[in-house]
């Protein structure tokens, strides 16, 4: 990644107020001017690639962002924070901040262009989504390097929504913050950084499928070989200084060094991404979540039914794959170890009779995929809502169960991101009821859609229901208490 880069959209509303200002297509920071495109059929002002930090090239690679930039960027055409067309600086509009998804390995801002969602808001909002750095370049571990980068990347993207969202019309004293898959996940990370101290760079946050990854330390085995390998693919495994090497190698060199190393790690789908560093991110999840170390602010988290289908699917190595017909009870030991290396067999064996009998599932792919999903996704959205609602602090979680456009993870991104997508008509109430949801939760702090069910905060259980045709409050089954329970007590193995 050679830029850190942001996109905001402002959307029109012809109020009183604002139709009598000036039109905010022109915006001037401290280090620069930038200037929108307007869209006036979709009412939408459009600031995409509007930098928040210094590139990360260089002796700059695998340190902490220089943000805001370092030099003045005099104008700059910029088409990427997405706002009212009429908004103006004295507006003081709610701001939705989105991190994309990806495994902390793929993705970036186009997967979520804002049309619908925005659109799909009872009253103004301004949305935010930006640039992070992935993989080996944002989640490499070494003494010399800035551990958890892509993490601090974001927290310097949340900084600048506080310094300067106010020029484009944005309340920073009302920021919410959303992701998907791994920008779920990040959601999750900033909810625990730094013990759960609040910095008021946020006040509500969101997660579609919060995953919870194999999070080792930086002296764990697997960090250090990680590192080890990925310096010799690049060639700087010899060098004296290692990371002056990698600092100072192409990019192309360092891109290819962390594909090759992703594919001789034919079992793991995501080995780069965040740590416990001991500062930023100071405990696991679980424990910060037990201990109620997180910032006290509304959330919203959910999962859908089919999380856990088909990633076995693109693993090279054969023993962790999966998918039938040559799926056994090994492959699914072997898929689930190849994400989390500390889970012993012992364990495995415990959690197939006890909550996960083969008996239960037509075949051994659909039993790994229940596990899989519940360990990694459904969990995970589940303990946040529930360490919250504990807290004293407004909680809500979500199913998304959809027997047309799918239950897999992901899924239920259609209904915000898909612009000029056609559904039938119960789905079409659905996308209009869940836009209507989330946007009025950024705005008011409660999600609430006219005409469709109404959403309470609860401990993750009932939850929401988002089915087409059958909206409306459900109890989570116990067996999905219990198993739950039972993964979030081997921290240790999961994380090591």
């Amino acid at each position: 990644m050679l830029a850190l880069l942001l996109n905001l959209v402002l959307l029109l509303w012809p109020t009183a107020s604002l139709v009598h200002a000036a039109p905010l297509s022109t915006v001037t920071l401290d280090y620069g001017t930038f200037t929108g495109v307007s869209n006036t059929s979709s009412g939408i002002i459009y600031f995409r690639g509007v930098p928040f930090a210094d590139p990360p090239i260089g002796d700059l690679r695998w340190r902490a962002p220089v943000s805001p930039p370092s030099k003045h960027l005099g104008t700059v055409d910029a088409t990427s924070v997405y706002i009212p067309i009429h908004a103006t600086a004295a507006d003081g509009m709610p701001v939705l901040v989105y991190f994309h998804g990806g495994g902390f390995e793929l993705g970036d801002t186009h997967t979520a262009p804002p049309e619908n969602i925005i659109q799909g808001s009872a009253k103004p909002v301004i949305f935010v989504t930006f640039e992070y750095r992935l993989g080996q370049f944002g989640f490499l571990v070494k003494e010399d390097g800035q551990l958890n980068a892509g993490l601090l990347d974001q927290r310097a993207a949340l900084q600048w929504v506080q310094r300067y969202i106010g020029e484009f019309g944005g309340d920073p004293g009302q920021v919410t913050i959303w992701g998907q898959s791994a920008g779920a996940g990040s959601t999750m990370y900033h909810l625990i950084a730094e013990g759960g101290e609040n910095k008021n760079l946020f006040h509500r946050v969101m997660g579609d499928s919060p995953p919870m990854i194999f999070m080792p330390d930086n002296t764990d085995a697997f960090t250090e070989n990680l590192f080890t390998q990925f310096a010799e693919l690049a060639g700087c495994g010899g060098s004296a200084d290692v990371m002056a090497c990698l600092r100072a190698a192409p990019t192309e060199v360092l891109a290819s060094a962390g594909s090759s190393g992703l594919a001789n790690r034919s079992s793991s789908l995501f080995p780069f991404g965040p740590i416990a560093d001991g500062s930023f991110i100071t405990e696991r999840p679980v424990e910060a979540f037990r201990n109620k170390r997180f910032i006290h602010v509304p959330v919203m988290f959910g999962s859908n039914t089919n999380e856990g289908s088909h990633w076995s699917a693109s693993l090279a190595n054969p023993a962790a794959n999966t998918s039938e017909p040559d799926a056994t009870e090994m492959t699914v030991f072997n898929f689930l170890a190849g994400q989390w290396p500390g889970i012993t067999h012992s364990t495995f064996e415990t959690a197939t009779a006890q909550f996960y009998q083969l008996r239960d599932f037509a075949n051994f792919s659909l039993q790994g995929q229940q596990m899989y999903g519940e360990i990694r996704f459904i969990c995970t959205a589940l303990l946040i809502s529930g360490s919250l609602h504990e807290a004293g602090v407004p909680a809500y979680e979500y199913h998304w169960d959809n027997p047309i456009l799918g239950s897999d993870h992901a899924s239920e991104l259609q209904m915000f991101f898909n612009v000029g997508e056609v559904f039938d008509h119960e789905d079409e109430l659905l996308a209009v009821a869940m836009r209507r949801y989330w946007t009025s939760f950024v705005t008011s702090g409660e999600p609430v859609a006219e005409h469709s069910a109404a959403w309470t905060a609860t401990n993750g259980s009932p939850r929401l229901l988002l089915h087409p045709g059958q909206v409306g409050m459900e109890d989570v089954d116990n067996g999905l208490t219990e198993r739950c329970a039972f993964w979030h007590g081997l921290t240790s193995q999961l994380a090591s």
